[in-house]
């Protein structure tokens, strides 16, 4: 029910502000800040982009719990979207999401309301066989080779 009311409520405030901004500096006016806001979203969605990567990576490389850097990638991505779609609303909203301080406020409030039921790390480790350790599960196709064609080069023979 909530998603609905998003839906028909974000395009009626949309068109309230546009209405009011319009009314009140002009037609042109508010379509260039439109444009404006749109180019520097971009612009700083590009680079808040490029560090959520590089804290993502070093989570990655420290193997530590790489759920923050991914919350705050998605949230970047969905704050581009909303700073493309035209409107007042939408890129206030944008903006708000590319402030480190706000997406932190968002991850712990959906952090306390998500339960993760398991969560692993993979060590590099191979998959081991249920009943021995030394033996590895994998799949294999003998191809068989004329023995008058020449060395293909991969091979030693």
């Amino acid at each position: 029910m909530w998603l609905f009311l998003a839906f028909l409520s974000v395009p009626l405030i949309e068109i309230a502000l546009f209405i009011q901004v319009g009314g009140a500096i002009g037609l042109w006016s508010t379509l260039g800040i439109v444009v404006l806001t749109a180019v520097i979203g971009t612009f700083l969605v590009r680079t808040q982009g490029a560090l959520a990567m590089n804290n993502l990576r070093q989570s990655f490389g420290t193997l530590s719990d790489p759920s923050e850097p991914l919350a705050h990638g998605a949230m970047i991505l969905v704050s581009g979207a909303l700073l493309l779609t035209p409107g007042f609303f939408t890129d206030a909203v944008g903006f708000a999401l590319l402030i480190p301080a706000v997406r932190s406020a968002v991850f712990r409030y959906l952090k306390a309301r998500v339960k993760v039921q398991t969560f692993e790390m993979g060590g590099g480790q191979p998959r081991q066989h249920p009943q021995r350790a030394d033996i590895i599960e994998g799949d294999f196709e003998e191809v068989s080779r004329d023995p008058n064609a020449p060395p293909s080069g991969w091979t030693k023979h």
